[in-house]
């Protein structure tokens, strides 16, 4: 019995001087099957040629699955592998998805060389074996392990490194270590039929339609796949000619591969995705964008909304962002710093006013602002929101989806909430002069009116307003405060270690630091900044940095899930005056540093220092 890599190696290592015996034959020696009874198995495995002999020699009752599994190890030298006790890579796993490994009932267990080896009740599957090679890249060397350990143990494996889930989905059911009936054979399998197709054949694309049940399956696996390891986009990229079709997810900010089909699916592949938006099909010169309603296809409560691009060589690029509908999150969980959460829920108490959230795309401003209103959330309030789209819902807000197709713009919501009687409003975006002076007006009538915009920075987002026009001192009055903020991936919990600061690194953060503070500010003192993060972060009397070598949990990167990073300006009084005066950006951040702000880069140095992430990942995400 194998149960580390040690002694996998020497196993495989006698395997490979050993000479062959016949399934049929090994189990003869063992005495588990006689000369007659192993004839009556071949005449039956000629009636169904793809079913290996050991399976048929189990479904004829002849012989139990361990007798098979001894029989595989004993005489034909398959290491058994204790799936239970032998260490498992967790690089070996990220190369098989989890759906297909509950399928195929296999375990990915290490990596030796360019191969991945592989725990499987029958090694003798190659049509799985295939399948795994398509899909891993790599040569699959097969072990043996028991079924009832593989089929308890494979769940288990996938959410120890984060790509499991609680439950598997519905749309993806283990199946017995037997040949599937065609009717069950799954897209993977057919992406390997075809690839070994063409390459036999050598001829041209063989097409396939977008209603072919096997290529639904793969669609609908790829979703549910990208659900369970936390993607937030999944990118499907065609290359011309034979050149093999690319999906990638987003994980935590960055793109990592998924798969590669055969160029013959580039283009059923994208028009499935189109029908299941309702997109045209037909029209692949122009970008398309839909919603997928992904309930009506694979039971997971979940939209995904839907880009199409044109490229080059006349194909089509398409990328889905996944739109879950989760529960909101709360103020405290948004890492602010205490400053600004402070700061934050006194805007919260005020009447009426107007607060921005600003960023790029993906940096979390419709978090926090759901996170803002479902602490305005009671009874005795009116909360309206218009959005596009709607991604996360709020039992007691009233939500608009927005449609600029048919007219019903940001602004035309707007100017309708303004009648609906409200005393909260959430615009999903200024995009335009009319929504912004829209925004302002009910703010400056009553109303408290939160809004997004993409900008930089929380005083490049005066700047911007200014850029569309509004009166500036309609906006002074009405501005409560503005929040910028963007990601960084959070370092893993599971595997972080503290480090002390050394001299160089220390000096390093201080000038870091400082370079954006004015000239006048008190923390331009070395000594004196060092004394205020020794007070405020550090460990046992030590400042430190934390560092995540790597896990089975974090899937060995270092990192799971991401946390922001903050800058919010409050409009003070003199804040106000530079906004009415049109004054520079820089002058409004200098001000507003010297009233307690702090950049986007200062708030991420603190985040090092309390251990949450890394200068890289800060300095990566923000500008000096």
């Amino acid at each position: 019995m194998v149960e580390n890599l040690e002694q996998l190696k020497a196993a495989l290592e006698r395997q490979a001087t050993l000479k062959p015996v016949p399934i049929g034959e090994a189990l003869m020696g063992l005495g588990k099957i006689t000369p007659e009874q192993l004839l009556r198995a071949l005449e039956r495995q000629k009636a169904q040629p793809k079913t290996p002999l050991g399976q048929t020699l189990v479904e004829m009752g002849l012989i139990q699955p361990a007798d098979l599994q001894v029989a595989l190890a004993r005489k034909m030298g398959y290491p058994f592998v204790d799936v239970r006790k032998f260490p498992l890579d967790a690089a070996a796993l990220r190369l098989v998805p989890m759906v297909l490994a509950i399928r195929l009932q296999v375990l990915p267990i290490a990596i030796l060389g360019a191969s991945v080896v592989v725990a499987m009740p029958d090694p003798l599957q190659f049509k799985a074996i295939d399948e795994l090679e398509f899909t891993a890249q790599r040569k699959v060397i097969p072990v043996v392990s028991s079924a009832a350990d593989l089929q308890a143990k494979i769940a288990e494996a996938y959410r120890a490194i984060g790509l499991g889930d609680e439950a598997v989905p519905a749309a993806v059911e283990p199946v017995k270590p037997s040949v599937a009936p065609a009717s069950n054979v799954e897209a993977w399998q057919l992406a390997v039929e075809l690839a070994g197709e063409a390459s036999l054949q050598g001829v041209d694309e063989r097409p396939i339609e977008q209603s072919d049940n096997t290529l639904v399956k793969l669609v609908n696996s790829m979703i549910v796949e990208a659900f369970h390891q936390r993607a937030s986009d999944i990118h499907i990229e065609p290359y011309p000619g034979r050149e093999k079709v690319i999906i990638r997810f987003r994980v935590d900010g960055e793109l990592r591969p998924y798969l590669e089909l055969p160029a013959n699916y580039r283009n059923a592949l994208i028009a499935r995705i189109k029908v299941m938006c309702s997109l045209d099909i037909s029209e692949r010169r122009k970008p398309q964008d839909g919603k997928i309603h992904f309930r009506r296809f694979g039971g997971l409560p979940i939209e995904l909304r839907v880009a199409t691009i044109p490229t080059a060589d006349g194909l089509e690029d398409v990328v889905m962002r996944i739109l879950n509908s989760s529960a909101p999150m709360p103020l405290e969980g948004l890492a602010l710093s205490p400053r600004n959460l402070a700061a934050i829920e006194h805007i919260l108490e005020r009447p009426y006013g107007l607060f921005l959230c600003a960023g790029p795309t993906g940096s979390g401003k419709t978090t926090t602002l759901h996170a803002a209103l479902q602490r305005l959330n009671t009874p005795k309030r009116k909360i309206w929101t218009a959005e596009d789209p709607v991604e996360i819902t709020q039992r007691g807000l009233r939500q608009i989806q927005v449609n600029a197709k048919i007219g019903w713009t940001f602004a035309n919501a707007l100017r309708s909430l303004l009648r609906a009687d409200p005393d909260v409003i959430m615009v999903g975006e200024i995009r335009d002069a009319e929504t912004a002076e829209m925004a302002i007006e009910a703010s400056l009538t009553g109303h408290l009116v939160m809004s997004t915009l993409h900008t930089n920075s929380a005083a490049e987002t005066i700047l911007r307003l200014g850029d569309l026009g509004v009166d500036p001192f309609s906006f002074a009055d009405s501005l409560q405060g503005i929040l910028a903020q963007r990601l960084v991936r959070r370092l893993c919990s599971s595997c972080v270690q503290h480090e002390p600061v050394t001299p160089e690194r220390l000096r390093e953060l201080t000038n870091d630091y400082r370079a954006q503070l004015p000239d006048d500010h008190p923390l331009q003192d070395p000594d004196a900044l060092e004394r205020e993060w020794r007070q405020r972060f550090s460990r046992d009397g030590q400042l430190t940095m934390a560092r995540a070598p790597g896990c089975p949990e974090c899937g060995q990167t270092g990192y799971r899930g991401r946390l922001p990073m903050h800058e919010l300006l409050i409009a003070s009084p003199e804040l106000r005056r530079l906004v009415q005066a049109r004054a520079r950006p820089a002058d409004i951040q200098a001000q507003a540093i010297r009233e307690g702000m702090r950049t986007l880069r200062q708030d991420g140095i603190e985040k090092v220092l309390m251990g949450l992430t890394t200068l890289a990942e800060v300095r990566a995400s923000s500008n000096l």
